[in-house]
């Protein structure tokens, strides 16, 4: 999790001067104190400030109280104003030079009950200008003093000390700002400034260009649909060379169907004209047992836009759209229904969907109908998280019925499983998932599975050998930069774990029009957005887009169709990015590709614009290489020992280096 190696302690001057300005004990009741902060004229406490702007990991920011909604109480001391709030969290602050000075009490709330550890910090004009040492629950509240002469901006920082965010309930207790002498204005909350994104939209060629993943898989005698992803204008003529027997490709459509007639390997000439051009590209076809996701899924899924408002209709209507988007054209593919489908069983103890949707089989052969494929959602307990009918002890009978209806993918999601099996453990937490896996193999049918039950008891060590094609390694992911930066730091040390068939999953795209149920904008700036979508490239981890895919704007369709971005998500080496280093609010990621070069990630966390830069030494690499520009889709010429970039605030410069022909890039 997050941990700023560089960050600078709290001075010993600014202790001893936050400890003289403390406020002063008015009251003792029993063991509790209580700080009661007399307020004058000068004084502005923060409970005035709009603390909805405040982002953070968990629950909404309180005024005066805890984030539990309780009175703010750090290791005994009760405070009568403040605010509480949840690591990870930000709130920004534009002073714009009315204050002088800023003081609070610092530290986690007592509703943990000892448990806990975050850092304190603040930021000021881009710097920090205070920081706490990590503070545990029960520890008593540490004083912080800031100088804001002449200052502009603030930020409040509370971050997770390396342990995750349970539990990690913190206070700014009797926060306040000591105003200039004369000033006409108050501190007023703020967002992250909008600077333009680093990055190109670029126009669609009219020439036909072949995208998305270079190898797929399936299983012998098992139906076979694969999408010929080709961008270009319409109409295309597929063709295909060295197709395996029992295949066989669309001419007009560019789907592929059949069945594979046994385990083996098939290399495959993917051909696509139109009257501006030909393109070609070769494809690798892998027969034999447990061969899907050989590169991460790519798709869409309900929740993140829908909900429980999801129904048939918006279903086929991501399907349709997903086409002539063109997002299709890029190797999107699985159209995932998630939670609240489901009805009663039948007496036979089937499942059934609920009247949202009349016939799964029907929108099953739409789906199919584009080429592409249909998911759906369950949990091994009893209900899902939604309360509706789940799987437990029926899973055999599901599995049949998800093959009898054309699924394609099984999200499988923990839920209320803890409500029929206690325990601890491996074998607690493998035995649903080996359940489910177990049913699914008995169906004649490729049904991509995905563990949902949010990185517990270290998934990633035992999901491939418990049969899941992909596995939630995080909590869920919200449209916030709190969430988007903890989950990122939340894949350190995984890397080892992805690979071909089984891959770490940080949760669903939060571009676009999101909002589980009454969808807006993505709170994300454009530039969070892309980090966003060049660490999930970067980390091997399924692309699906969570947004309303009928209210797709160019922006986003652009950051979701960038052909050299993809490619690193796809790249059929699978080898995850490693952290190369952390330091100053900066990261540097590198993950290996099939052909020998190397994607490199320089991540600015931090709430200024900074120079990043990374030598070859640092990469293992060395000699004079080549260095492209993903986003701005530019050659950046011949370097010898590194490279270095301004990264802008929540920015990111994604590049690929190596000995490559950069004037085919």
């Amino acid at each position: 999790m997050l941990g700023y190696t560089s960050l600078v302690a709290l001075s010993s001057s600014s202790y001893s001067n936050a400890i003289s300005a403390q406020p002063k004990l008015n009251m003792v009741t029993g063991s509790t104190s209580i700080y009661d902060v007399s307020t004058s004229g000068n004084i502005f406490p923060i409970d005035k400030l709009d603390l909805s702007k405040c982002s953070q990991g968990w629950g909404s920011p309180e005024a005066d109280l805890s984030v539990d909604k309780t009175p703010l109480t750090i290791n005994g001391v009760v405070y009568k104003s403040g605010f509480g709030t949840h690591a990870q969290s930000v709130l920004q602050i534009n002073l714009n030079r009315s204050a002088v000075k800023f003081t609070s009490m610092v530290g986690i709330d007592d509703a943990t009950k000892g448990q806990g550890a975050v850092i304190f910090e603040v930021v000021v004009d881009g710097k920090i200008a205070a920081k706490s040492p990590v503070m545990h629950g029960g520890d008593a509240a540490v004083p912080i003093s800031v100088d804001l002469t002449n200052a502009k901006r603030m930020i409040l920082i509370v971050r997770p000390a390396g342990d995750g965010i349970n539990f990690d309930h913190a206070d700014w207790a009797d926060a306040q700002f000591e105003l200039a002498p004369g000033a006409t204005t108050t501190p007023q909350s703020a967002t992250t400034p909008l600077e333009p994104a680093r990055m190109i939209i670029p126009v669609t060629p009219a020439k036909p260009e072949i995208h998305g993943a270079t190898i797929t898989g399936a299983t012998p005698h098992y139906r076979f649909r694969f999408l010929v992803p080709v961008s270009g204008k319409r109409p295309m003529t597929y063709f295909a060379k060295g197709l395996p027997p029992g295949l066989k490709l669309n001419m007009h459509t560019g789907i592929i169907t059949g069945a594979l007639p046994h385990d083996g390997k098939w290399n495959v000439k993917l051909i696509a004209k139109n009257a501006l051009g030909t393109a070609s590209e070769m494809f690798t076809i892998v027969g034999g047992s447990h061969k899907l996701a050989l590169t991460p899924p790519m798709g869409w899924n309900s929740w993140n836009c829908w909900a429980g408002a999801v129904d048939q209709s918006k279903v086929a209507d991501a399907a349709k759209e997903m086409v002539q988007t063109g997002l299709a054209d890029y190797g999107y593919t699985y159209i995932n229904i998630d939670d609240t489908w489901e009805a009663p069983r039948a007496p036979d103890g089937e499942i059934m969907a609920n009247q949202k949707f009349p016939s799964m089989r029907a929108l099953a052969n739409k789906v199919h109908s584009y080429g592409l494929k249909l998911g759906i959602y369950s949990s091994p307990g009893p209900t899902t998280c939604a309360g509706y009918p789940a799987s437990y002890l029926h899973e055999l009978q599901d599995a049949q019925t998800y093959s009898k209806w054309g699924i394609d993918y099984l999200k499988y999601d923990w839920c209320s499983y803890t409500s029929v099996a206690k325990g601890t453990g491996l074998e607690y937490y493998w035995l649903p998932y080996a359940v489910m896996r177990g049913a699914l193999n008995q169906v004649h049918r490729d049904i991509l599975f995905s563990f949902c039950q949010y990185g517990m008891d270290d998934v990633w060590k035992w999901g491939a050998a418990t049969g899941g094609n992909c596995w939630r390694d995080t909590g869920d992911i919200r449209d916030s930069w709190s969430s988007l930066s903890s989950i990122i730091n939340a894949q350190i040390g995984l890397q080892k774990y992805n690979g071909p068939g089984h891959w770490n999953d940080p949760d669903m795209l939060v571009v676009g029009r999101v909002g589980w149920g009454d969808p807006h904008p993505t709170h994300l700036t454009p530039n969070e957005q892309l980090m966003h979508i060049s660490m999930w490239s970067m980390f091997s981890a399924p692309l699906l887009i969570g947004c309303d895919m009928t209210k797709l704007d160019p922006f986003t369709l652009a950051i979701l169709t960038n052909p050299e971005v993809l490619a690193i998500n796809q790249d059929p080496l699978g080898k995850t990015a490693y952290l190369v280093s952390k330091t100053n609010n900066t990261e540097i990621w590198e993950r290996p590709l099939a052909d020998g070069t190397h994607a490199v990630a320089l991540l600015n966390m931090g709430y200024s614009d900074k120079t990043i830069s990374v030598s070859w030494k640092q990469l293992h690499l060395s000699g004079d290489l080549a260095v492209r520009d993903l986003w701005l889709h530019k050659n950046e010429g011949m370097h010898k020992r590194g490279i270095s970039f301004k990264v802008p605030i929540h920015g990111v410069v994604l590049v690929k280096i190596g000995h490559f022909n950069a004037n085919k890039a």
